[in-house]
């Protein structure tokens, strides 16, 4: 149990695990992740026969990771000390473990959720739409991404390699755990209205975020390749039209100016493109994300000679175009252009120049970040 000023509620919880230990004969340890606390929460564990484990670092996930780290147990299950889990009731946590699962989620919109138990941006907003990101993200078949109660395998925990200190623990459990490979099941599990009187440490906006921030970086398909892959292929069929020919639409005419939009949506959109293979190799490198097959292949198909053989073909052919605009302005003697037809030359030409410096720094930096590899 993470614990900070938990001295209101402490006590009620402790007996009701260890009376779970008795009723059910299992042989178990209470461990008390202090944080902090200067309310006599760490008297009262004591009192009570628990290890009390000081965790160094502030935070939720700190906490949790000291504590996990101390306990002895084959199956670790964690939950908040404010008295709004049933400690007594752990049984279909343990028997979904024995059966092999790796984590064990509650989940309280099935099991239910006592009146005032849940703040309302909680029960209908955060909570529902983070784990729906969750699911979409990362294709996790659970409904409640962030039930403080939760069950798992020392052994299992070890692979998560966990990062995170604060309130995101919990999100970053759930994703490595699938990331891993690790088996995750849910069980029913009732939330009633804590037993504290003061706020509770939660903050909705900040530690929401904080959630939602893993939640993206942790999948750089989504916050980079997808949008990526999207503009680049409206700018690159919208700009190839636009080259031949104005585009004309229940009398609106597309010419070199949306031209030149349909250019930097291309440049956009590979730049993100980018940005998830630099991100993919980052996180992987640093551990923060498993290999994975399509990891190692990715090597293969793009290499620093390739790129540099991709980026000069590039700027060869941007290079072309530039000084073909410069024939048609010199068959002016310099004078006055037809802007239409000037700007179908240009605008390409200064967007291959672009992609193909970019290319070339790319496939730079890519094989820097490798170099691990």
């Amino acid at each position: 149990m993470p614990c900070l000023n938990e001295a209101e509620t402490l006590a009620i919880c402790i007996k009701k695990a260890q009376s779970f230990f008795t009723t059910y004969k299992v042989d178990g340890e209470i461990v008390i992740a202090d944080n902090g606390s200067t309310d006599g929460s760490i008297e009262i564990a004591k009192s009570l026969n628990t290890k009390v484990i000081h965790a160094e670092k502030k935070g939720y996930g700190s906490a949790l990771k000291a504590g996990i780290t101390a306990s002895k147990g084959t199956y670790i299950i964690i939950g908040d000390a404010d008295d709004s889990y049933d400690f007594g009731n752990l049984m279909p946590y343990l028997k979904k473990l024995r059966d092999g699962f790796d984590l064990v989620m509650g989940n309280r919109f099935k099991g239910g959720i006592e009146k005032d138990a849940m703040p309302f941006l909680h029960k209908y907003l955060g909570n529902p739409v983070l784990s729906f990101i969750g699911r979409l993200f990362f294709k996790i078949k659970i409904g409640d991404f962030h039930c403080g109660l939760r069950g798992f395998s020392k052994a299992a925990y070890n692979k998560m390699s966990l990062k995170t200190s604060g309130m995101e623990f919990a999100s970053e459990m759930v994703v490595k755990s699938k990331l891993n490979s690790l088996s995750i099941t849910e069980v029913p599990t009732t939330l009633k209205k804590d037993g504290r009187t003061r706020p509770p440490h939660l903050n909705t906006w900040s530690d929401g975020w904080r959630h939602l921030r893993f939640l993206m970086l942790y999948a750089p398909n989504w916050l980079f390749l997808y949008p990526g892959i999207v503009l680049a292929l409206i700018g690159l069929i919208l700009s190839t039209v636009l080259v031949i020919q104005p585009l004309k639409i229940d009398g609106l005419t597309l010419d070199v100016h949306t031209l030149l939009y349909a250019s930097s949506f291309l440049l956009v959109g590979f730049q993100f493109i980018i940005f998830y293979g630099l991100t993919k190799i980052f996180a992987v490198e640093n551990e923060l994300l498993p290999k994975s097959n399509r990891y190692n292949k990715l090597f293969k198909i793009i290499n620093l000679e390739r790129g540099l053989v991709i980026g000069f073909i590039a700027l060869s052919i941007g290079l072309f175009l530039s000084l073909r605009g410069l024939s048609v302005w010199s068959d002016t003697n310099y004078g006055t252009l037809d802007a239409s037809t000037t700007l179908r030359l240009i605008i390409p030409a200064i967007t291959l120049l672009q992609l193909g410096i970019q290319t070339i720094l790319f496939s730079l930096f890519f094989s820097v970040l490798g170099l691990k590899k």
